[in-house]
């Protein structure tokens, strides 16, 4: 690049959310989430005493609810945290609050309005599951059948989101639903146990030869929520049911890794890959709500960072 060009890096040093360790596609979502803030004159909160714009000032992100879009995805944060004590919810504080790049706020903020209308909610789940769904019947955050249980998978795995449903035959049926934003599934593997083994050969979906690498980073959470998904269906609670991991189409690690795991599976039926684009594609074919709009220019439209370095170079 040309001297005196302003590039990413500079980009992001200007926007107080240089963070060394980023690759590309976090960089650019930490850029876009300080854009964000600054557009709602919300003041930057702080790492280890210095400033970060990917983060808002606690206690006031507390108290105002600032990261949530609307008034209520707002009541049903608040709702969540004041009965995480009796559902055995595990909520990250002051995480929940004040990161915008977090994946639990990003939750809250796609589906929490689906949550006050299940009409809407049945809609756009019909379109995203090909009809396996006649009436979406609820939609709770952070759900795990039982965490630690034996009967399930015996770890502490949950879904961030769990949808409910009435299948066309009259059936219970479910979505677990993991959700990634900027996250490059560098993480580290946890606690393997026989029971994870017992569920997937249970389940016949998995191709054999493909285990060591769905027990290995970036497969494994996949893996291991895709697993309780299955404890679920063999519960017999269910006529049908099926994991989604839910991620943004420019988020590379995310989507090679749903590439990766589909190509250990012998089939589908329980497995399914969705992109963030297409679920608001879904929703604004069938809703003109603001909300929709507001989404996606905060978590999705990375074609404003080229706009901006292409008008601060040009100028």
């Amino acid at each position: 690049m040309p001297t005196g060009k302003i590039d990413l890096q500079q980009l992001a040093r200007q926007y107080h959310v240089l963070v060394k360790t980023d690759n590309q596609f976090q960089r650019q979502a930490r850029i876009l989430q300080s854009i964000w803030r600054e557009e709602q004159q919300y003041r930057f909160g702080k790492h280890r005493d210095q400033p970060l714009g990917s983060r808002l000032p606690m206690p006031w992100a507390k108290e105002t609810l600032a990261n949530y879009l609307t008034p209520n995805i707002r009541q049903a944060v608040r709702y969540e945290i004041q009965n995480k004590n009796q559902s055995g919810k595990l909520f990250a504080e002051p995480r929940i609050y004040d990161n915008l790049l977090s994946s639990q706020p990003l939750c809250f903020n796609l589906f929490a309005e689906l949550q006050q209308d299940l009409n809407l909610a049945t809609a756009v789940f019909q379109k995203l599951s090909s009809d396996r769904i006649s009436q979406v019947t609820g939609i709770e955050f952070e759900h795990s059948p039982g965490r630690g249980n034996v009967r399930y998978t015996g770890d502490k795995s949950a879904f961030d989101v769990y949808v409910t449903y009435q299948t066309p035959a009259g059936g219970a049926g479910f979505i677990g639903i993991e959700v990634k934003y900027h996250e490059n599934l560098a993480v580290t593997v946890a606690k393997l146990r026989d029971r994870h083994d017992e569920i997937a050969v249970a389940m016949q979906c998995f191709d054999p030869a493909s285990l060591a690498v769905l027990k290995s980073p970036p497969l494994e959470q996949i893996w291991r929520d895709h697993l309780l998904a299955g404890s679920l269906l063999q519960s017999g609670a269910f006529e049908d049911g099926f994991f989604v991991f839910l991620y943004p189409q420019a988020n590379l690690q995310c989507a090679g890794a749903v590439r990766d795991y589909s190509a250990c599976l012998k089939e589908m039926d329980t497995f399914m890959g969705w992109t963030l684009e297409t679920v608001l594609t879904c929703l604004n074919e069938i809703t003109s709500a603001k909300w929709i709009d507001d989404f996606f220019d905060r978590y999705l439209r990375f074609d404003r960072i080229e706009q901006l370095l292409k008008a601060m170079n040009d100028g």
